[in-house]
C-alpha cells in the first residue's frame, strides 16, 4: 500500500479506519509510508523539531476537533448541553481507559493529569507518624514535595533510594528496594518508567513483594501508559497514575487514576466527598465545576492508539530512539544513559554530555530550532530526548548533526 493510497482512504475514512488499513500493509518500524500518514494526523510547527514530548505531546487532529465540537457545543448551554448531556458520556471515557488498561472501569477515576492523581493516593492514605514510606531520588519532584509535605504535617519517615544510571540489571533495582523494607513500611511508591532516563521497573515482581508484607505500593505510570504494551491487571498494584496528555495524546489536562476496588473505600478523597459515595471511583473525580470537553475528547485519543497498535507504536520509537542514540553514544564528549535493551526501555532516552548540557540545549534551541528537555539531578545532568510517533527520521539525522557539531564546543 503506497503513501497516495492512505491518502485516499483519508478522505473518505475517519482516522482510525486509516490507520488500520495501514496498518496491514506493513507493520514494521520502518514502513514510512505508514509513518508519514500518522504524521499528517498532527498539525505540528514544522518550523522547529520537538524532541519534548515527554513534558506533554500534541493532540492528533482528530482529537483536536472532536474537543472543539464539544467546546462549541457546552458553550450553547452550558447548563443543559454540560451538565445533562456531555457530563455523563464522561463514563464512555472511563469505560474506554478501563479496557485499554485492562481493568475494570469502576476502578478508574478519570483526572486532570498523573500530579493529581498521585496525589490523591499520597494524601489519602491513613498514615501516622513514623508509618515509612519508600521511594527513589529519582521519582518526580512534585511526588516527593508531596511526600515530604506529609513528613513535615503527619511525622511520617520518607526514604529515598538512589540508583546509577543507566541501570544494568531488573534485578539490582528489585533488590533495591527489597532491602529497604522495615517493619515501618507502609508505602512504596516508584515509577513504572522514571521520567529522566526512561528506566523502566519491574512492576509485578516490587507489587508482588510488597503485598506479601502487607504494604500499599503507589505506581507513577505518567510516562508508560500508551508507550509501550501492558496491563494494569498484570501489576498486582494498589494505585497507578497517568497523564493521558502525554503518550495517549490526549487534551492537555487529562489523565486517571486506577484504584484496587477494595483499597477505594479507605482512600480519602482530595476534596470533601459524601459518605454515600466512599464505595465509589467517582469520588475522586469530586473538584467543582470543570470542563467537560476535554474529558470527552479521551475517547477519540483511545482510538487513535488502537488505530497504530500498541506493539508497533513501541516498536516505532524504540527505534527512533536507537536512531539518534547509537550514533551519539559514539560520538566524542557524549554518552548514553538509558539502559537500550526493550526490557528496560522504550521511546526515551537521555544524552549526556562531558561538558555544559545547559549549554547545548540552549544551543540547540536558538541555533537550529530543536527542543529537547535539560535534567539535571544532584547525581548525573542528562538532556532528555522524546520522540513521537509524527517525528521523521530527517529530523532524529539533523538532530545527531547538530549534536555532533556542538558537543565539542561545549
Amino acid at each position: 500500500m503506497h503513501r497516495r493510497h492512505l491518502l485516499q482512504l483519508a478522505a473518505g475514512a475517519g482516522t482510525a479506519q486509516l490507520l488500520s488499513a495501514a496498518a496491514t500493509s506493513d507493520p514494521s518500524a520502518d514502513n514510512e509510508d505508514f509513518w508519514s500518514a500518522i504524521r499528517n494526523e498532527f498539525t505540528t510547527d514544522k518550523t522547529i523539531v520537538n524532541l519534548n514530548n515527554g513534558y506533554a505531546s500534541p493532540a492528533p487532529r482528530s482529537v483536536q476537533e472532536a474537543l472543539k465540537r464539544y467546546i462549541d457545543y457546552t458553550n450553547i448551554g452550558p447548563y443543559h448541553t454540560m451538565v445533562r448531556e456531555m457530563e455523563p458520556r464522561v463514563e464512555t471515557a472511563r469505560r474506554m481507559v478501563a479496557e485499554a488498561a485492562g481493568v475494570d472501569p469502576e476502578t478508574i477515576a478519570i483526572t486532570r493529569n498523573s500530579s493529581e492523581s498521585l496525589e490523591i493516593a499520597q494524601l489519602g492514605l491513613n498514615l501516622k507518624p513514623g508509618d515509612e514510606v519508600i521511594t527513589t531520588n529519582q521519582d518526580y519532584p512534585r511526588m516527593l514535595t508531596t511526600y515530604r509535605q506529609r513528613e513535615r504535617r503527619d511525622g511520617i519517615k520518607v526514604k529515598e533510594l538512589s540508583f546509577k544510571v543507566p541501570v544494568q540489571s531488573m534485578d539490582d533495582l528489585y533488590n533495591m528496594f527489597e532491602q529497604a523494607v522495615t517493619p515501618r513500611t507502609k508505602v512504596i511508591h516508584f515509577c513504572h518508567i522514571t521520567n529522566r532516563t526512561g528506566q523502566i521497573f519491574p512492576v509485578r515482581r516490587i507489587c508482588d513483594m510488597a503485598a506479601a508484607r502487607g504494604i500499599t505500593t503507589i505506581v507513577d505510570g505518567a510516562h508508560a501508559f500508551s508507550q509501550f504494551p501492558f496491563k494494569l491487571s498484570d501489576f498486582n498494584c494498589d494505585f497507578y497514575g497517568v497523564s493521558l496528555h502525554k503518550w495517549t495524546f490526549a487534551p492537555i489536562g487529562t489523565g486517571f487514576l486506577y484504584v484496587r476496588r477494595s483499597r477505594i473505600r479507605d482512600t480519602w478523597a482530595l476534596m470533601a466527598t459524601d459518605p454515600r459515595q466512599d464505595d465509589d471511583i467517582r469520588k475522586f473525580e469530586e473538584i467543582g465545576t470543570h470542563p467537560v470537553a476535554i474529558h470527552n475528547a479521551i475517547c477519540e485519543a483511545i482510538a487513535f492508539n488502537r488505530g497504530i497498535g500498541m506493539e508497533r507504536k513501541a516498536t516505532r520509537l524504540r527505534f527512533l530512539r536507537d536512531r539518534w542514540a547509537e550514533p551519539l553514544a559514539a560520538t566524542p564528549k557524549c554518552s548514553i544513559l538509558h539502559n537500550p535493551s526493550r526490557e528496560m526501555s522504550c521511546g526515551i532516552g537521555m544524552l549526556a554530555v562531558a561538558g555544559d548540557a545547559a549549554k547545548l540545549v540552549t544551543t540547540l534551541q536558538n541555533k537550529y530550532g530543536i527542543y529537547t528537555a535539560l535534567m539535571g539531578h544532584k547525581e548525573y545532568t542528562g538532556i532528555r530526548i522524546t520522540p513521537s510517533v509524527y517525528t521523521s527520521l530527517q529530523e532524529i539525522d539533523y538532530f545527531v548533526n547538530a549534536v555532533r557539531t556542538e558537543a565539542p564546543n561545549v
